[in-house]
């Protein structure tokens, strides 16, 4: 058994592989993978010219980001201790992946880490997706260290540390292979968007920690699937965080939840119809709807625990809007 692969998903993501899949192949030491989510541009041809070495993994329909890296890993399953799950539009810098992997493997209890994602747009600011560490609030919204919703802090060194997480980045992280598999992977169901906040979810239901650490440093571009203001995403990310939320919570404390949460995006959405943008609006309304839709699908929680969250915040949503509190540390 080999001790890692990094496996890339893409669909038709040419020009984000042209871009920075050259970063992978010098800082890397593992075994690269591209799972293609049957692709309709060009790359396929691209990877196969440009890119020999590097392996494909090719599906025969597009399953999502969930179900795309579900089938193209239950292919590896057995060949690899860990996998290291990176986003096509990540440049990353040098031993970026042995930092990760001997970082699990000094940790026993540790099922995932991610490591520092900072933008690749301004290189001294923090991303959107995951920054400096995730973490749930009480309402399981979900907040960074360096990024509340919508509010980038600029990288000072301030989280040049590690520490445990509530939640690891889709963008980038490194995951027990065995694991992964046991918990039969990414929810299918969610298509995209909140599906490895899920799967953390899981993992923490089973005893197991993840963390983050700023020894390995990577650059993300974001936004390469779904715009941030895309009504698309706003839709998918409602609807898959209350389905995240049934599937993890007993179903008493599920519908307090609910009803906090839909008094906050009830507000919310009727914020963005006054604003002029009727099409967030929708999505808002469009979420709980999907939701309601896809509810029997899942297996509620009634026999899980509820996870003690590890962050400051037991209501972020009203210390940002609210209190005015725009960075972690005044959480």
């Amino acid at each position: 058994m080999k001790t890692c692969a990094i496996v890339i998903l893409n669909y038709n993501g040419e020009e984000m592989l042209a871009r920075f899949l050259p970063s992978v192949v010098t800082n890397s030491q593992f075994d690269i993978w591209v799972i293609d989510n049957a692709s309709t541009d060009q790359s396929i041809a691209f990877l196969e010219k440009e890119f020999p070495h590097v392996f494909l993994e090719k599906l025969n329909q597009n399953f999502g980001y969930a179900g795309g890296y579900n089938r193209g890993l239950e292919k590896f399953k057995g060949s690899y201790q860990y996998y290291i799950l990176l986003n096509s539009d990540v440049e990353v810098t040098q031993g970026w992946d042995v930092t990760l992997i001997n970082y699990l493997q000094e940790n026993q209890n540790l099922a995932a880490v991610q490591p520092k994602i900072l933008s690749a747009v301004d290189r001294h600011q923090f991303d959107y997706a995951g920054a400096g560490g995730g973490f749930l609030d009480s309402l399981y919204y979900p907040y960074c260290r360096g990024r509340i919703w919508n509010q980038i802090e600029t990288d000072e060194g301030q989280y040049d540390d590690d520490c445990l997480v509530d939640w690891t980045s889709g963008a980038c992280f490194a995951i027990r292979s065995d694991l992964f598999h046991e918990l039969k992977g990414f929810d299918d169901h969610f298509f995209a968007h909140m599906e490895e906040i899920d799967l953390c979810l899981r993992i923490r239901q089973l005893g197991f920690d993840l963390a983050y650490t700023s020894k390995s440093t990577i650059y993300h571009l974001g936004g390469a699937t779904l715009d941030r203001s895309s009504p698309k995403k706003l839709e998918l990310n409602i609807r898959n965080s209350l389905s995240m939320i049934y599937k993890n919570l007993p179903a008493s404390s599920f519908w307090w939840v609910f009803i906090q949460k839909g008094i906050l995006e009830l507000i919310a959405g009727i914020g963005y119809f006054f604003q002029g943008k009727s099409h967030l609006g929708k999505a808002v309304f469009q979420g709980y709807v999907g939701f309601f839709r896809q509810r029997s699908i899942f297996t509620p929680g009634t026999n899980k625990k509820k996870i003690p969250f590890l962050g400051p915040s037991s209501y972020v949503f009203i210390d940002f809007f609210f209190r005015r509190r725009k960075k972690f540390s005044e959480l």
